[in-house]
């Protein structure tokens, strides 16, 4: 763990801890009906899948494009399964099965089952399931754009590493706590000795996390067991730990990806700690900071200026002065730049979540 990531750690454990509160808090509300029930316009959209053109009818709800679950193995090679029984469909292709639990309005990806917020609302109209289109395809390792101009989406296939990423669970509830973490496992890589050192590395990034917060749990597991030898009908929440995986650049020869870890001692809310990992998949090392940036010299003070600059475009409200990123700073890659982000209370209220900064490769050119 470098060291920006053990101050910010140690930083969000405490204020976990000062936020953390014996008595049971109300828990969220339900979420929200998976079908909608209102009936929506069914439209033809035009669309380039892969450079040839194609019409395929689609749905419109709040500025955002539905298409039918069966329309997706049009022209796109996905493949698509549905159990009556269960309720279950399933899109298969490009190293991955995304899993959709009509029932519980619940995905899993690749077997890590997804965090509800990231879940998109369902629409089920006339026998017809309806999912946003960018959400599924972008999970499904393609790239969505659109020209407003011709009013056309285009569909190409992300030319990715050759390699799966799937996930594995541990933890286990029990003792008045839950933890649990998903981790990522490498499969398919040319290289069995770096996939073996990556994977190895990974599993190894888990099981220390869920020890730290284990022991970051205990004083409200003591705590709760006081309140309930003196009241057994005492209503307490028991503390958890919760980690998933977001895969989010996997080209080039370079896999980068983050773990959100979130922790919730019992108070009015939890706390999301975030640990990124970007490999060089030719030699299994992670890539630092400078690594990633072309090795420029200059690369704090540019992204410093372009963080800056942000700021002040997006008028965040800071809680502190942003000066400048640490040389080892957190970061992970996408497809457009280096992203460097906020962790939760750094520089901005809880409630502006974990804020990102995209520099683009260029920059650093």
């Amino acid at each position: 763990m470098n060291q920006h990531k053990r101050r910010t750690w140690m930083k969000l454990t405490l204020a976990a801890a000062i936020l953390a509160a014996p008595l049971a808090m109300s828990l969220p509300a339900p979420q929200a009906e998976a079908a909608a029930k209102a009936k929506y316009t069914v439209s033809p959209q035009p669309f380039s899948i892969e450079g040839a053109k194609k019409t395929i009818k689609t749905i419109n709800l709040n500025g955002t494009t539905y298409i039918a679950l069966r329309d997706l193995s049009n022209g796109l090679g996905l493949g698509i399964n549905f159990d009556n029984a269960t309720q279950v469909a399933k899109v298969t292709g490009k190293n991955r099965v995304l899993e959709i639990d009509l029932n519980a309005s619940s995905f899993k990806l690749n077997d890590q089952l997804l965090w509800a917020t990231w879940g998109p609302e369902l629409v089920v109209q006339d026998h017809t399931t309806y999912l946003p289109l960018r959400f599924i395809l972008e999970k499904m390792g393609y790239d969505v754009g659109y020209d407003s101009s011709t009013k056309l989406i285009a569909l190409q296939a992300i030319q990715e590493n050759d390699v799966k990423i799937s996930a594995k669970e541990i933890g286990a509830d029990g003792d008045g706590k839950s933890l649990h973490a998903y981790y990522p496992v490498l499969s398919g890589l040319a290289d069995s000795g770096v996939q073996q050192k990556i994977n190895t590395f990974l599993k190894e990034e888990a099981d220390k996390y869920i020890a730290a917060a284990a022991k970051e749990m205990s004083p409200a597991v003591q705590e709760n067991n006081e309140i309930l030898k003196k009241n057994p009908n005492e209503s307490v929440r028991q503390p958890s730990f919760d980690g998933r995986f977001t895969v989010t650049y996997n080209e080039k020869g370079r896999l980068s990806l983050y773990v959100d870890y979130y922790q919730d001692l019992g108070g009015a809310h939890g706390i999301t700690f975030r640990v990124p990992y970007t490999f060089d998949l030719s030699t299994g090392n992670v890539l630092t900071l400078k690594d990633v940036t072309n090795n420029n010299a200059n690369y704090v003070s540019i992204i410093n200026s372009k963080i800056k600059a942000e700021i002040k475009e997006r008028e965040l409200a800071l809680i502190s002065p942003f000066e400048s990123i640490e040389e080892d700073r957190d970061f992970f890659l996408n497809r457009n730049g280096v992203v460097i982000y906020f962790s939760l209370y750094e520089y901005t209220p809880y409630v502006a979540g974990i804020p990102e900064f995209v520099i683009p490769y260029a920059a650093f050119q």
